[in-house]
């Protein structure tokens, strides 16, 4: 974990065992300046009279392929859920709550019982959802006994009994007998976060947080912190959970691309540039990644995201998102539709809401769009 120098790992509790540390500054944190124009919020309420504006996810689906930006903030075309991708949100909602807890009481044991409260809650108001994760959890288990119980090529001779190992592989689990190890899965990754941090040891600004703007040239941004930290110097930091483990060092700055969004949504509100991006995986392994941003690295990050905001405009102008085939391609759920792979897409709908919100001015200066979702 790379450190970076004049902010502290942790706004101190006091009177919390272990709270303690060489970087504390035995003061608690005071709210952030101009809070008011960043408020926490529902990431799910009231999205659809928003009007459209550039979030880091869909930034970097057009980046990745301005068709799959289309199909998800346009069209807005389902995609099934990925257990990995349900228990990502599972477990950042055990973090976000295991604030809500009394300090002394953020311990691994108490973070745990919330996994089957979260999982509980989002099986009862998306049962579609769980039962989805359910139906992949038993194609794996299918997928692994089909392989256990194909013949091997090399001997010549098969043995008169299979192994044990192999009858068990064999034997696929219900979909009720694969949850608990599933729901463990989560767990382990609460695991590493205790390894990483000890969440006793300072509180938050903000979980959850919703930061919206518009830059100066009239792109608006939108999307939602993991969390916000403020150090007694009042010194913003941004921290990002992600459940994977840590990407190569030639895929950092890809990584980062989310974390310098943020930062400069927060120098539009607060007129500072954030002391620390903080990424942290819980993946095997655990890690944490730091990076101190600059304002001239900002602006010109701004160019960037200028760029796509007007590439957007020009092809909702057109109606040209023109498929970029990549590694992506692979598990896109929009496979069939892609004319990269002899699909054919919808008719494109057009994008009124995007028109209406940007005007004249802002559209033939700037261009581009984004989903209403961060």
């Amino acid at each position: 974990m790379s450190e970076l120098a004049g902010i502290p790992a942790t706004v101190p509790v006091p009177g919390v065992p272990g709270a303690g540390s060489t970087e504390d500054t035995g003061a608690e944190a005071g709210p952030a300046a101009g809070s008011d124009a960043a408020a926490t919020a529902d990431p799910h309420a009231a999205e659809e009279r928003r009007r459209p504006a550039l979030s880091p996810s869909r930034a970097a689906d057009f980046k990745q392929c301005p068709l799959l930006y289309r199909f998800r903030a346009v069209d807005r075309l389902p995609e099934a859920p990925s257990a990995a991708a349900l228990r990502g949100t599972l477990v950042h909602s055990v973090l976000e709550r295991l604030f809500d807890l009394p300090a002394a009481d953020r311990v691994p044991a108490r973070a745990k019982a919330l996994v089957g409260l979260v999982w509980a809650e989002i099986a009862a108001e998306t049962p579609e959802l769980a039962a989805a994760v359910l139906a992949e959890l038993q194609e794996r288990a299918a997928a692994t006994a089909e392989a256990a119980e194909a013949p091997a090529e090399a001997p010549e001779e098969a043995p008169e009994e299979a192994p044990a190992e192999a009858v068990e592989a064999a034997e696929v689990s219900e979909p009720a007998d694969l949850l608990p190890a599933w729901l463990a899965s989560a767990e382990a990754l609460l695991d590493t976060y205790f390894a990483l941090e000890d969440p006793r040891s300072f509180e938050p600004q903000s979980r959850e947080l919703l930061v919206e703007t518009e830059l100066g040239s009239g792109v608006p941004l939108r999307g939602y912190l993991d969390r916000l930290d403020v150090d007694a110097e009042g010194g913003l930091r941004i921290v990002d959970y992600k459940t994977g483990t840590a990407p190569r060092e030639a895929s950092e700055a890809r990584a980062l691309f989310q974390m310098k969004f943020y930062a400069l949504a927060l120098l539009e509100l607060h007129g500072t540039v954030p002391e620390q991006l903080r990424l942290v995986y819980l993946g095997e392994g655990g890690e944490e990644l730091t990076y101190r941003p600059e304002a001239g690295e900002l602006r010109r990050f701004q160019r960037i995201l200028e760029a796509i905001w007007a590439a957007i405009r020009e092809a909702d102008r057109t109606g040209d998102f023109r498929p970029r085939r990549g590694p992506g391609c692979a598990w896109c759920a929009h496979r069939a539709l892609c004319p990269a792979w002899d699909g054919t897409p919808p008719p494109y709908p057009g994008w009124p809401e995007l028109r209406a919100a940007s005007g004249p001015a802002h559209g033939d200066a700037h261009g581009g769009g984004a989903s209403s979702a961060a």
